[in-house]
């Protein structure tokens, strides 16, 4: 018998990638041809692309500009089954992030929030997010929010009601940092008081430190999974510490590699609840996504009849 993942509301952004790979060295000032594509992204949208390639019920609340990057980013997620719940600005555009590819895979990112800057509290409707999910899932939904919303102070105070909703619906939530530069700006204190109550914290390497390392984090949050890149993942809680090494692959574009940890980490452990599988199946998925371009899972090429 197939089991059945609890299924997943996720909070976070939505948007567009430019994604660019140099094919010489950059020059400043100079010229460089480069492979240029425009991918869909954003951290939320790619957590909840991978949730629904690993068959998980997803449903992603987020903001979207009226605009064409904001009926693609839709179009994109709608096509591999994920049940979007955005709200249209009239006055901010959708999302643009620029992508720079090195020939280690490593990405540095130029990002345009757009819209997502703007979500809002009334944005926030977990019921009906919950209501357009596969109803034939068992067990109360899980929230999965995105770093980034509580690090902006426009959409800060709508991530801090999805968790809160959550906690009040009795769900099970979680929360990836995202970006290690702007927690140390705000504070790990700071940080770890607004995800105080969380039941699972996925940061990075980089992240954890800036938050004070798991054992800090362990003070706010119920358990916390620490990513080490090539290095594979460790899971912490108070008395256990799991660890999952990854797999030898050639990294072309580490865009998103978070991302997909996150949703196959949670398609796992919502399915059974066992850590060390969860690992396994976050530290694939990973993997997966470094071995390829851009942020979300490969398609399957059209057959024709």
């Amino acid at each position: 018998m197939t089991p059945v993942r609890r299924p997943v509301v996720v909070v976070g952004d939505v948007g567009i990638d430019v994604l660019t790979r140099s094919r010489v060295p950059i020059v400043p000032g100079g010229e460089a041809t480069a492979d240029i594509a425009l991918v869909p992204g954003g951290a939320g949208g790619n957590t909840a692309a991978w949730l629904a390639a690993h068959d998980v019920g997803v449903s992603l609340l987020a903001r979207i500009g009226d605009d064409y990057a904001g009926h693609a980013a839709r179009s994109a997620l709608e096509a591999v089954g994920v049940r979007c719940v955005f709200a249209v600005d009239q006055h901010l555009p959708t999302c643009v992030v620029v992508v720079l590819v090195d020939a280690a895979g490593e990405r540095t990112m130029l990002s345009d929030r757009g819209a997502n800057a703007a979500f809002r509290t009334a944005d926030v409707d977990l019921d009906q997010a919950a209501g357009v999910l596969d109803r034939a899932a068992p067990g109360l939904p899980h929230l999965h929010v995105s770093g980034y919303v509580l690090l902006d102070d426009g959409s800060r105070e709508a991530g801090l009601a999805a968790l809160a909703g959550a906690r009040e619906r009795g769900w099970t939530t979680s929360v990836d940092p995202q970006a290690a530069h702007l927690v140390a700006a705000v504070g790990a204190d700071t940080f770890l008081g607004w995800v105080r109550g969380v039941d699972l914290l996925l940061p990075n390497e980089i992240e954890s430190e800036a938050l004070g390392g798991p054992e800090a984090v362990l003070t706010s949050v119920s358990q916390v999974v620490v990513t080490y890149g090539a290095h594979g993942a460790r899971w912490f809680t108070a008395d256990r510490d799991e660890r999952a090494s990854s797999p030898t692959v050639e990294c072309l574009d580490s865009t998103g590699a978070g991302d997909a940890f996150n949703a196959g980490l949670l398609a796992s452990w919502l399915t059974d609840g066992d850590p060390v599988r969860a690992l396994a199946a976050g530290v694939a998925a990973g993997s997966a996504a470094a071995a390829g371009l851009g942020a979300r899972p490969p398609r399957a090429p059209a057959t024709t009849p």
